[in-house]
């Protein structure tokens, strides 16, 4: 086992990532490094009002305690009570367009004495959906899996488990891949494959992005998306790990909300137009689908 590996590769990554988007978006991040407490810190990466992007924050953290919190400990009754450490590089990027899908990535490990994982994935969340997107997005997550085994039927019927709104009945979006509690053959191993699906992040969705980003679109789309956006911020709010783990633990509250849309809309029982685009992204895209 070696965090110090871990660590290094999540700000490299953090790095190469945000020199990918600011090349696309023509607007620099601002940069906020932050210390806590109780041990640990990070980095907060944030645009906002750019070219593209309504809001973009890629974060790296490092939360270091002496007892897990509730979120982590429930399903783990036998760490309860031990110092941990857990870090990880998270984004989530908020396209201003319409027709350019919102999308998250995640990588992380987590440490208790001699107990460890790896956990991660990217999802994707379309407000209109294109069948070429998301082919390209999960043939590019089969990808970073192959070289480690038969992995991705199970951690892409993994993400449209996790990325759904119980409450609602419906998927946040198309999906993608999630893994959790991963420590097979080896750190190595597991250690390899998370990195793998941290540098497939930006293939798998900036020539989305490229294709995307001149569509034109007017207000109709833009309530459209408002109104989908609130489901994102409904699904981390209510069932987010990484969210609740992040408050419960005392992270720093501006990182980890950082993830929520800057304009979202509730409607009350509003329904898609039948025939309308609209109601094409829930009857073809928000089902669960193997696409490639």
């Amino acid at each position: 086992m070696n965090p110090r590996a871990v660590h290094d590769f999540l700000t490299g990554l953090q790095n190469r990532i945000v020199a990918a988007l600011e090349a696309e978006d023509g607007k620099r991040f601002r940069t906020d490094a932050w210390k806590r407490s109780e041990g640990g810190g990070g980095e907060t990466r944030v645009l906002e009002e750019g070219g593209i992007f309504e809001r973009a924050g890629v974060n790296v953290s490092r939360v270091q305690g002496k007892a897990l919190p509730p979120s982590a400990s429930a399903s783990r009754p036998q760490l309860a009570g031990r110092a941990y450490d857990a870090m990880g590089l998270s984004l989530v990027l908020h396209p201003r367009n319409p027709y350019c899908p919102t999308v998250h990535m995640n990588v992380r490990f987590f440490s208790a004495g001699d107990t460890w994982w790896f956990g991660g994935g990217m999802d994707l969340t379309p407000y209109y959906g294109f069948a070429e997107d998301a082919k390209h997005f999960h043939s590019t997550c089969r990808d970073a899996l192959e070289r480690f085994g038969d992995y991705h039927a199970r951690y892409k019927r993994w993400c449209d488990e996790y990325f759904f709104l119980k409450h609602r009945g419906e998927p946040r979006g198309i999906g993608g891949i999630f893994f959790d509690d991963l420590a097979d053959k080896d750190f190595d191993h597991s250690f390899g494959l998370m990195c793998s699906v941290g540098e497939h992040f930006v293939p798998a969705y900036v020539s989305i992005l490229q294709r995307r980003k001149g569509t034109p679109y007017g207000d109709r789309e833009r309530a459209f998306q408002a109104y989908r956006r609130a489901r994102y911020v409904e699904f981390n709010l209510v069932y987010d790990r990484g969210t609740l783990f992040g408050l419960q633990s005392g992270g720093r509250t501006e990182s980890i909300l950082v993830s929520m849309p800057p304009r979202a809309e509730w409607r009350y029982a509003w329904k898609p137009e039948p025939g309308s685009a609209e109601e094409k992204l829930y009857r073809e895209f928000l089902v669960a689908k193997d696409w490639v």
